[in-house]
């Protein structure tokens, strides 16, 4: 997919996105918005990236397994990974396997017999492919993306209280748990890091390992309940595990099905010194409750899987139904500037019918459709690179909700989204001089579509006219 590229000082077309700057001996022009400030010196959250999750077989679909050509394949692996004409996403997520079977939207486990007792030797099974995950990686990798997340939604059954990897159930061993088949919580870590050495044997590096998601959720699929104080105590199971393994994966915790539904387990794996000291990232979804406030732990935070319910594909960036592009670019906001989140990771990136992922594929046909929320998504995971740092902003229009960046190479990021009903134009100051800045709308009819590349000759205050319900990015250097 090509972007069409526009560059001029101001850019006169239906949806008028305009920049401008003054010198910067100069004073700001009057109006409220001369309240208007970004500080590109001063440092809030580090960003680890973004990205989206390919579990439960959805990379077979990409690979072509139900039909695309290598062609189609292609297009769509540059959509979510090409920096210049797609997202740029930088983390991947895929799934731990539990089920026994290989049906498709199963992740088959890797220990599919019973050893006999968690203290028996197990027969782990490998086929090199993972639901097509080893596949997918390899092609995110070569991309360049270097943050790879391996998530487990249950242990394998016989390992649990119900004997089943699905309809929740707890992983024997663990507080208030009492099974006649003993403490597996050892071997759960050990068939983790055989997991990890599996890939590893691959030629890749899983960057980071979960033991648990959606643990206060029973859910018809693979699930596992954990407390937060039987998730403190599996932390002190495999933290350990994994530092010996030697592997260099790091662990996270615990993906709860609300932002603030995580808070009560980041608090339990906070108060532990042991514990605290083994979790590197933090980790919850935004289904039961919206990112509204940060965590409470020093370490970093990522959002890891969300997206707006719905019964239906939708393409659409703006029509009310709340599973449009809009509601992404909002959700990503939110992360960033209210619960100073370090990392965000959508759910899924491709998958089939009435998906609310980034990408629809046909069943059985060459064909793919893709959705707006894809480029809500791309408007920042293309421009915000791992290592970037959030920046404070003052902002005095309600309506616009703005969030600023500063990347390691030194350019810096301005995103400003308009959810009034009404045309805005505003403006800036800052505290850094501005040689240039790039343009960049998306809307009902742009898609990250570059308009504008202005030379500010060294200016520290930019204007722009921002379309009603649309998402601007400005790309400053």
């Amino acid at each position: 997919m090509k972007v069409r590229q526009t560059i001029a000082c101001l850019v006169t077309t239906a949806t008028v996105v305009a920049v401008a700057g003054t010198p910067a001996s100069g004073s700001p022009s009057g109006g409220a918005d001369t309240a208007n400030v970004v500080n590109f010196h001063h440092r809030l959250q580090s960003v680890d990236g973004f990205g989206f999750a390919m579990a439960f077989q959805r990379a077979t679909l990409v690979r072509g397994d139900r039909g695309l050509s290598p062609e189609s394949t292609r297009a769509v692996l540059d959509l979510l990974f090409n920096r210049e004409t797609g997202a740029g996403a930088s983390i991947v997520r895929i799934g731990v396997g539990s089920s026994t079977d290989g049906v498709y939207d199963h992740m088959k486990t890797i220990e599919p017999t019973d050893p006999g007792g968690p203290d028996a030797e197990p027969t782990y099974v490998w086929d090199g492919d993972d639901g097509g995950q080893v596949w997918f990686v390899k092609q995110a990798l070569a991309y360049g993306v270097r943050r790879i997340v391996a998530d487990a939604w249950s242990a394998p059954g016989f390992m649990k209280t119900n004997g089943t990897d699905t309809n929740g159930g707890e992983l024997c061993g663990v507080p208030g748990t009492a099974c006649a088949s003993g403490d597996w919580r050892q071997a759960y870590a050990d068939y983790l890091v055989r997991y990890l050495r599996f890939y590893r044997q691959e030629g890749i590096r899983i960057t980071d390992i979960g033991f648990t998601n959606e643990p206060d959720w029973t859910a018809g699929y693979a699930s596992m309940r954990f407390t937060p104080e039987q998730a403190v105590d599996m932390v002190k199971v495999l933290g350990p595990t994994l530092r010996r393994s030697g592997l260099g994966a790091e662990l996270i915790c615990c993906d709860s099905f609300g932002w603030q539904h995580q808070a009560p387990y980041s608090a339990a794996i906070s108060a532990d010194p042991v514990a605290d000291r083994y979790v590197a990232t933090h980790t919850g979804h935004m289904y039961a409750s919206r990112p509204e406030a940060p965590l409470p732990t020093d370490s970093p935070t990522w959002m890891t899987e969300w997206n707006p319910s719905g019964n239906t594909w939708n393409e659409a960036w703006d029509d009310g139904s709340g599973w449009a592009g809009i509601t992404i670019a909002e959700s990503i906001h939110q992360s960033f500037a209210q619960a100073q989140a370090n990392g965000y990771v959508y759910w899924v990136g491709a998958s089939l019918g009435a998906t609310r992922g980034f990408i629809q594929i046909a069943n059985g046909t060459d064909e793919y459709r893709v959705s707006k929320r894809l480029w809500a998504f791309a408007a920042y995971s293309r421009f915000i690179r791992p290592g970037a740092a959030r920046v404070p902003v003052q902002f005095a229009d309600p309506d616009v909700r703005v969030t600023a960046f500063r990347n390691r190479d030194g350019s810096m990021v301005v995103e400003l989204l308009n959810t009034g009903t009404a045309s805005v134009s505003t403006g800036f100051d800052t505290d850094t001089r501005i040689r240039r800045v790039a343009t960049y709308l998306t809307d009902e009819t742009h898609s990250v579509q570059r308009l504008s590349d202005v030379n500010l000759r060294g200016a520290r205050r930019v204007e722009v006219q921002l379309p009603a319900r649309s998402l601007t990015t400005l790309v400053l250097r």
